[in-house]
């Protein structure tokens, strides 16, 4: 079916957009193929989907690729994505939160895959990081996302935007803006103007003894923005500051910096110190 008559589907088949849920569907066929076309989509590629919706984008993505395996949390979807699915043989749609599904059990069996979705903004950030944090298999995810929040997922060193979520994402990561896309291409129109990611996944992009540790020096460098990292560093790994200046110092870190103006790649230099000095949190 073509994608400006879900309007009417929706209609036709009772649903109510809920709130919670973040429900702002895309219905312009150039910007769904747009999408799917900067994720790299292809026939031989399996894809995951998270937020199928009234299942355009799945539609798009289906139209490439081998397999969509598309996630949705809405049960009163099931109706609407039966019409706008009519056909597609090579989408499933699994109802469920993606975000209470265990990676490594969804994992045991899938093929290596891409990620691609328009994602709920309420669950934007947890949702990444769950691919960059625990998948085995995800080799890419390309996600609509709030303008603001791709920004955060894409900062440099030192800007306003920068923070934890950056330096988390570039561990296993590299993160590009591939596409802004303004409010009024969504149904109905969210608060806010959206951007595409593609975030590849890169095993060891910055690597690290300790994923974790990593992930405690990062939470040092933007526990508190108007403190050092010093400081901060003192707090988080339950150290003096002999010890605290010590790792700065080891690490060719001005003692008097903060942690918002060091890369990931200054982070993972910490952490392994804090590993082979056995200094854990």
């Amino acid at each position: 079916m073509e994608d400006n008559k879900v309007g009417e589907v929706l209609v036709a088949q009772g649903f109510r957009f809920k709130k919670q849920f973040g429900q702002n569907f895309i219905t312009d066929s150039n910007l769904l193929s747009s999408i799917v076309d900067g994720a790299g989509a292809a026939k031989e590629s399996t894809v995951v989907e998270i937020g199928c919706g009234a299942g355009t984008l799945t539609r798009a993505i289906a139209a490439k690729a081998q397999r969509v395996v598309a996630f949705e949390i809405d049960r009163d979807l099931a109706s609407v994505l039966a019409v706008t699915l009519a056909g597609v043989d090579n989408a499933e749609v699994i109802f469920r939160d993606f975000s209470r599904v265990d990676m490594a059990e969804f994992e045991r069996d899938m093929p290596p895959y891409i990620v691609i979705a328009n994602l709920p903004y309420y669950i934007t950030t947890p949702l990444v990081m769950k691919f960059i944090e625990h998948s085995k298999k995800c080799l890419s995810l390309t996600v609509m996302v709030q303008e603001e929040v791709a920004e955060r997922f894409c900062a440099q060193a030192g800007t306003p935007e920068y923070g934890a979520v950056t330096a988390g994402i570039a561990l296993r990561g590299v993160c590009r803006i591939i596409k802004r896309v303004p409010r009024t291409m969504f149904h109905p129109r969210p608060n806010v103007d959206s951007a595409v990611v593609r975030i590849d996944i890169k095993e060891g992009n910055i690597a690290v003894k300790d994923a974790a540790i990593y992930k405690n020096v990062v939470r040092a460098a933007f526990a508190s923005r108007r403190k050092t990292f010093e400081n901060n560093l003192m707090q988080t790994f339950k150290i003096n500051r002999e010890a605290a200046r010590a790792a700065l110092v080891s690490c060719g870190i001005d003692t008097m910096t903060r942690g918002e103006e060091l890369s990931p790649q200054t982070f993972a230099r910490l952490s392994d110190y804090f590993t082979e000095n056995g200094l854990n949190s």
